[in-house]
């Protein structure tokens, strides 16, 4: 198979869909690897170390599109790759399609083979391959909040560690799951007072074990979401819903409510977003907007900034379902590996994830349906 890597043309996308040591191995396996040049650069894997791998290193995405019967990226395409969808190609990324109705509709049209990193699911609910980056945009959440909370940066002035005599910041975390869990870690760790809300009482309970009472829990409904809000120096939107449009549980007058000065870091916004007034996104070079007077960081791609542990993370899971798909082709590998075929969100013209369908009222056809 033919395997194509283009260079990622979101703004402020650093990160690279495969290293030089994931091409050898697809090499080996006797596979032809074409990379656009520079696509690695920002990461540290310069074109010379793909040739070493055995990769073709090929001018422009073009090349790359046209040629490879599978595409692997890390972020979605965006309207100007549009031109080089075709029937039959298979794209491996992070789709995010709930959110994506223009995207949707031209993997339909096209009858390209899209399959999302974020929905591949095992049987226990995890997501193997979100994972990575949601402990990566977990951690950043509380680093980024901390940042802008100075402030030359927009922020309150607030130290979230506090020091002897002075309260340390109140942090309230929205979404006990992978990003939720790995903000509070940084938080709990500054010294910052940590709330975490979640709808599970059993994960509340894993949680508050786990941090063994240094971490405040509550039931996720809409009156302590209210109340801890409005004593947030840092919000940290933290949920997901597999597939679908993340839920809008903080509102615009809850944001009103809070003090001038605090910020709001909204990890979901890839899916929609958690918080009403995150209704459009940022770019790392243009992180941030003022909204009632709250600092509103919604950059979509976080792990972006952090390209080289990012890439390494997300390609240590990646790797074996290129090497599955490459192998065995598109329609076998989904077939046989129920957990990559859950990632299956557009196939010959049809949607097949529910959360999609749902999002854009679009037909929904289940993934065993379609391969059949």
């Amino acid at each position: 198979m033919r395997i194509g890597v283009p260079k990622e043309i979101k703004a402020d996308e650093q990160r690279v869909a495969l290293t030089p040591g994931g091409a050898a191995a697809l090499v080996r396996d006797g596979h032809t690897v074409l990379v656009e040049a520079g696509a690695g650069a920002e990461t540290g894997f310069d074109d010379a170390q793909y040739r070493a791998a055995g990769a073709k290193v090929v001018l422009d995405a073009r090349q790359v599109w046209e040629a490879a019967d599978l595409v692997v990226k890390v972020k979605e395409p965006l309207p100007a790759e549009y031109v080089h969808f075709r029937p039959g190609l298979v794209v491996f990324t992070f789709l995010h399609l709930a959110a994506a109705p223009e995207l949707t509709r031209a993997l339909v049209d096209r009858g390209v083979t899209g399959i999302g990193y974020e929905t591949v699911e095992r049987d226990d609910g995890q997501l193997p391959l979100l994972t990575p980056m949601s402990e990566v945009a977990g951690r950043m959440a509380t680093q980024i909040g901390a940042h802008f909370l100075e402030r030359p940066h927009g922020g309150r002035g607030i130290l979230l560690g506090g020091v002897p005599g002075v309260a340390p910041g109140r942090v309230v975390i929205l979404g006990g799951g992978v990003v939720g869990t790995n903000a509070a870690r940084i938080a709990v760790g500054l010294g910052a007072r940590v709330t975490l809300l979640d709808v599970d009482a059993g994960r509340l309970r894993t949680l508050d074990e786990q941090f063994a009472g240094r971490l405040e829990t509550l039931m996720s409904e809409t009156h302590h979401i209210a109340e801890a809000v409005a004593d947030a120096d840092l919000l940290v939107g933290a949920v997901l819903v597999h597939g679908a449009r993340a839920p809008h549980l903080v509102t615009a007058d809850m944001v009103r409510r809070m003090r001038p000065g605090s910020v709001i870091v909204d990890v979901a916004v890839d899916q929609g977003g958690t918080v009403e007034t995150v209704d459009h996104t940022t770019t790392h070079s243009d992180p941030v907007y003022v909204r009632h007077g709250v600092v509103h960081y919604a950059v979509p791609n976080m792990p972006g900034a952090v390209p080289r542990t990012a890439t390494l993370a997300l390609t240590n899971v990646t790797l074996p379902y290129v090497r599955a798909l490459a192998a065995k082709g598109a329609e076998r590998a989904l077939r046989e590996d129920r957990v990559l075929r859950r990632g299956l969100n557009t196939y010959r013209g049809q949607v097949t994830c529910r959360g999609v369908a749902e999002a854009h009222g679009l037909p929904y056809v289940p993934p065993d349906q379609a391969l059949s």
